[in-house]
């Protein structure tokens, strides 16, 4: 990391994935914005000299500029930015509601536009490089028969797409952007699937813990050579049929 202290934001904080890409960024010596819509009364963390509390649905433009906010008044800097807040549902296409695609784009795309953009401008501000990895799925790229979750994919994707896009516009300015594409992870989004139909998703037959993802997020964030790149981790699943 070097001398300076880094400052990383971490959407979607509270639990699963986001809390231990919190905890893996403040292990690693960095301070850290941690982010949900009720992060301070889930009780996952407690504010300190090094981590910051935003509570708010990250789909909000004002949310997503306090955060922004939170980070250079208080840490001085943004160096990082994990976009995990995400959510997920499967049903038939056709069963889809307007409802259901709007709460959809709120969280995974509109959640990713404003606090990365409002990221990105400090990052450029500070002219001192920087990183952004978003958390999308293996199923963008390998769908499986019975995770009926196609809807859900035009944002996941979508989501993919812009790190591969954004890495080329601002490769000159050492900003970097990539993402972890999971398989089935240990969280509690998954504690009422049966774990042995998790493991038939990927040709492994495993199950991801939380500290394989966020080993993967710090190793994008560090990795000053990569970008546009997305990092699958999930077993192998995203090679194809098993």
């Amino acid at each position: 990391m070097g001398s300076k202290q880094k400052t990383v934001i971490v959407t979607g904080a509270s639990q699963g994935i986001g809390a231990g890409v919190v905890r893996g960024f403040l292990d690693r010596g960095y301070n850290v914005v941690a982010n949900s819509r009720n992060i301070t009364k889930s009780g996952a963390f407690t504010e300190s000299a090094q981590l910051a509390l935003v509570d708010g649905n990250i789909g909000d433009s004002a949310v997503a500029a306090k955060v922004a906010e939170t980070a250079i008044s208080k840490f001085g800097s943004i160096d990082a930015l994990v976009n995990n807040a995400g959510i997920f549902s499967t049903k038939a296409f056709t069963d889809y509601t307007a409802e259901d695609f709007e709460a959809l784009s709120n969280t995974n795309i509109e959640g990713f536009l404003y606090v990365t953009q409002g990221a990105v401008k400090q990052m450029l501000a500070q002219r001192s490089s920087g990183s952004v990895v978003n958390i999308t799925t293996s199923l963008a790229v390998n769908p499986v028969v019975g995770v009926t979750a196609s809807v859900p994919m035009i944002t996941k994707g979508g989501l993919e797409a812009v790190v591969r896009s954004l890495a080329s516009e601002y490769a000159k300015e050492h900003i970097r952007f990539n993402a972890v594409a999971p398989g089935p992870v240990d969280t509690p989004l998954h504690k009422n699937n049966p774990k042995e139909f998790l493991k038939t998703l990927s040709p492994m037959g495993t199950i991801s813990d939380v500290s394989d993802i966020v080993d993967a997020v710090v190793y994008l964030t560090e990795a000053r050579q990569v970008t546009g790149e997305v990092l699958h981790v999930d077993g192998g699943a995203h090679s194809g049929k098993w």
